[in-house]
């Protein structure tokens, strides 16, 4: 491993501190649903027209080209900032991007990536269901081919932003007669076609990110499938890579900003004994001081994900290591910033709003699940990592 800043990397650093500082959004970001995708998709144009879009993506594919270690910067950098996540253009920028880059025609690809760095489009996944949620290979929304067609029936749940959605990633049945993790297609949805009904979800932190979708014969051109009919299996393990592996490195790294402004919250509010400041409570310290730890220990490790990542070209099984470390150290921070910030806590359940420390704590729960829930990631650890037996 070998991550030694090159002065290249350090003028780079440079160049992007000071980008983002002059042009960041002013405004923070809205709870509104629709007014969020605009402002999501305005954020990702203006890094798209300052030439910040796709820093790591191929130059054919309309990136920079420049290596992972220099997104790395980049993801540092605007995490130092505290700036907002372009949480619409998520699904769009990490899973279905780099997805068809890997395995999509050339025509897809020349259609919908320029459209990804943009911000012209948002993207949303449409891959767990009610009753095959970890259990991916369950999946039972059907798809029967119909001459150039595909006629899609079924349910799919915990769909991030379908409610603002133009495109999705869609796994489908498309032959129920062989083993489960064969006879499954991945196909490219547009959000709009006639038979597609999008419910949200509210969640505890009284956000609806997540939606529920409906397809009533849904008719998909066969000509959107992405590899080969039936083989859709080995396309979503290609997504599912980057999802663990890359996709939340941005995440991670600002996840150590959210410590140090809960040791500035812990400096000035009053502690468990009601007199002094909350940091002077030897245990709240010690918690804070294992916080701050654990989120060194945690850019460690995306330093070795993004240095194999350099090497081997795309992510591997380790990135499971990452995804799992990160949720539950999510967890643990966010709770401890509800012991300091104690009642007043109660007053902001919105992660959106500032202050929204219980917003961040209900929405954690998610972080174990989205991606594939810890138990699964415990399991590829063990067994393709660590060589353990089923």
């Amino acid at each position: 491993m070998d991550l030694r800043f090159s002065d290249d990397d350090v003028a780079f650093r440079d160049e992007v501190r000071t980008w983002l500082r002059e042009h960041a959004p002013a405004e923070p970001r809205p709870h509104d649903r629709k007014a969020m995708r605009e402002y999501d998709l305005a954020w990702q144009r203006t890094q798209w027209d300052g030439g910040w879009a796709g820093i790591s993506w191929p130059t054919p594919y309309g990136g920079r080209g420049l290596p992972v270690l220099q997104q790395l910067i980049w993801f540092e950098e605007y995490g130092a900032l505290g700036l907002p996540g372009i949480d619409a253009c998520f699904v769009g920028l990490n899973h279905a991007g780099p997805t068809l880059m890997a395995r999509a025609s050339a025509e897809h690809q020349a259609f919908h990536l320029p459209r990804i760095l943009r911000g012209d489009v948002v993207w949303c996944q449409g891959f767990s269901e009610p009753e095959a949620g970890s259990d991916l290979a369950s999946l039972r929304t059907r798809a029967q081919v119909d001459g150039d067609e595909l006629v899609v029936t079924g349910q799919k749940i915990w769909t991030s932003f379908a409610d603002v959605a133009d495109w999705q990633e869609l796994l489908v049945r498309t032959d129920s007669d062989v083993a489960k993790h064969k006879g499954i297609t991945w196909v490219i949805c547009a959000m709009d076609t006639p038979g597609i009904e999008v419910r949200p979800i509210e969640t505890m932190d009284h956000d609806e990110e997540f939606c529920e979708v409906f397809y009533d014969e849904v008719r998909i051109p066969l000509s959107n499938v992405v590899g080969d009919l039936n083989d859709g299996w080995s396309v979503a393990m290609s997504t599912l890579s980057f999802e663990r592996g890359t996709a939340f490195t941005l995440s991670q790294v600002r996840l150590a900003k959210v410590v140090e402004d809960l040791i500035d919250e812990a400096r000035w509010r009053t502690g468990p004994d009601g007199r002094r400041p909350a940091l002077a409570d030897d245990e709240i310290a010690r918690r804070l001081a294992t916080a701050r730890a654990e989120v060194a220990a945690l850019r460690a490790m995306t330093y070795a994900g993004v240095s194999r990542s350099m090497v081997e070209g795309s992510p591997g099984p380790e990135g499971s290591i990452i995804k799992l470390y990160y949720a539950e150290l999510a967890q643990r921070v966010y709770r401890l910033a509800l012991d300091i910030v104690g009642i007043d806590a109660l007053q902001f359940l919105s992660r959106w709003r500032p202050g929204g420390w219980s917003g961040n704590y209900l929405y954690s729960y998610a972080i174990s699940i989205g991606g594939g829930t810890s138990e699964i990631q415990r399991n590829i650890i063990g067994e393709r990592v660590l060589g353990l037996p089923r």
